[in-house]
């Protein structure tokens, strides 16, 4: 039988109708935010055609097994070092919303880390599987955190969001593959030991929004006006909302970068509380057929797979739904699935396609 003819015999229906429920979600949101010039604006079209792509990506991914890449870790490796440097290549790197993150392709641009998140996954899921036995002694995490430490560091400098999001998936997969407790303990201290000389090699930009969020009641910091008016427009939601297209706060482009960072506060104000909830239960029905598809797995190799990306899932969608209501510093990470962002949205689909392809491989799965 081959690959494609056992993913649609065993693939997870309920978290594909999931997916197509966000894609909905996050087409009409976007379409609100320029329903004053026309719903079916560039944004709006961009991101459909993002899902269109997403979607046959799944398709596609589950024509090959998931442990295709398993023997390619060094290669991967370097490829996603020389793909993360080119946002440095002149013409073609492209500074947006302060960081150099960005190549710019002409027709759209598109963010490398957002697709390096994928690699990395398989990188030190090849790795964690190899050496998991090593990981119960400080001397064989530490080795663990110098494989991932080039790839964390470089993103670092471009963005302190993503590179979050890298240390979150290096995390879930630790803690899935299993670690001694005390060798973990040793790792946290040496962690934030090392913050405030992490902080001295931070962009100023990313300084100003620490800063920030530590002084929340001074607006003229960069970034606490920004989350303020996030708040005003979630808190004048209320129970029901202002209703579908009608969100004043949006309106009045007081909320910023409404079809990504700040989706969620355009959301809250249009949907209210309710829509807030239904959001929440999606995406939590996603995370739990995820994880699902993490408990019958029957190799460690694709069980790995799998908790990275849900480590990345559930830190994005945590990190961006708090920094909208001013618990969380402002850090630019898309909410998965409903920010506007075809690199968002495509790596996000490619994880669930992965996902997909781990839960059709494994015998005695049953949904």
């Amino acid at each position: 039988m081959s690959n494609l003819n056992i993913f649609k015999k065993n693939a997870d229906y309920l978290l594909l109708g999931l997916v197509l429920l966000l894609a909905i979600f996050s087409i009409t949101m976007i379409g609100s935010t320029h329903i004053s010039t026309g719903f079916f604006a560039r944004d709006t079209i961009v991101q459909s055609g993002a899902y269109v792509i997403g979607f046959l990506a799944v398709v596609i991914i589950n024509m090959f097994h998931y442990s295709a890449l398993k023997e390619q870790r060094r290669i991967l490796y370097i490829v996603s070092i020389i793909f993360l440097f080119t946002v440095y290549i002149p013409f073609l790197g492209v500074e947006q919303f302060g960081s150099r993150a960005w190549i710019n392709l002409g027709i759209t641009t598109i963010q490398p880390s957002e697709l390096v998140k994928i690699l990395f996954v398989f990188i030190m899921a090849s790795y964690f599987e190899e050496h998991r036995h090593d990981l119960y002694n400080f001397k064989g995490l530490l080795k663990a955190i110098i494989m991932a430490g080039p790839i964390i560091v470089i993103v670092l400098k471009e963005d302190l969001g993503s590179a979050l999001v890298f240390c979150s998936i290096w995390l879930s997969m630790i803690f899935y593959v299993g670690v001694d407790l005390k060798a973990l303990g040793k790792f946290f201290a040496l962690f934030f030991l090392s913050i405030p000389l992490a902080y001295v090699f931070m962009a100023p930009y990313q300084k100003e929004r620490i800063e920030a969020f530590l002084h929340p009641e001074n607006l003229d910091l960069a970034g606490n006006y920004q989350v303020w008016q996030g708040k005003v427009a979630i808190g004048s939601g209320g129970f029901w909302g202002k209703g579908l297209f009608n969100g004043t706060q949006k309106e009045l482009d007081f909320i910023p970068v409404q079809t990504s960072d700040f989706i969620f506060s355009v959301t809250i104000e249009e949907l209210g509380f309710l829509g807030g909830i239904v959001l929440l239960a999606i995406f939590m029905m996603l995370l739990f057929r995820c994880t699902r598809i993490l408990r019958f797995s029957q190799d460690i190799y694709g069980g790995l797979i799998v908790a990275g990306f849900i480590g990345m899932f559930l830190f994005q969608i945590f990190e961006n739904i708090a920094m909208n209501m001013g618990i969380m510093p402002v850090t630019g990470i898309t909410l998965p699935f409903l920010s506007y962002g075809g690199s968002s949205v495509l790596s996000s689909m490619i994880a669930i396609g992965i996902i997909l392809n781990v839960g059709v491989h494994n015998k005695g799965i049953k949904f």
